[in-house]
């Protein structure tokens, strides 16, 4: 009984080496079992990348719950320590205010804040 040798397709494209933790190969391995067609590794990369790419991102990265007022928190105590105490509180929040929503020239460039409609 003679052996044949199997017959590939010429491959194209460029020839992308990439090295697996043991832990990402597993989950690798996990996923190209529950594809019918059962991937090699390779081919399961290039569809796992296929469709890595045609995932539309969100705009801004996802924070966690309460982050936004842990921040408010920690820049009203840094504020309330060079305050003056002599000036009204109406001043003192007037300040407070000013200094959290940062110079009038930065705000455009801020990314953690809506843009303002007609801009």
């Amino acid at each position: 009984m003679m052996k044949t040798a199997k017959k590939r397709a010429a491959a194209t494209g460029d020839l992308v080496g990439v090295r697996v933790q043991p832990g990402m190969a597993k989950q690798l391995d996990d996923w190209r079992r529950r594809q019918d067609d059962l991937p090699g590794r390779p081919e399961a990369i290039r569809r796992l990348v296929e469709l890595g790419l045609t995932v539309k991102a969100p705009a801004r990265p996802v924070s966690r719950p309460g982050r936004r007022l842990r921040a408010q928190e920690l820049a009203a105590k840094a504020i309330e320590k060079i305050t003056d105490p002599a000036t009204s509180q109406e001043k003192q929040a007037q300040r407070s205010r000013r200094l959290t929503r940062g110079p009038s020239e930065f705000r455009d460039a801020r990314v953690d804040q809506p843009k303002a409609k007609g801009k």
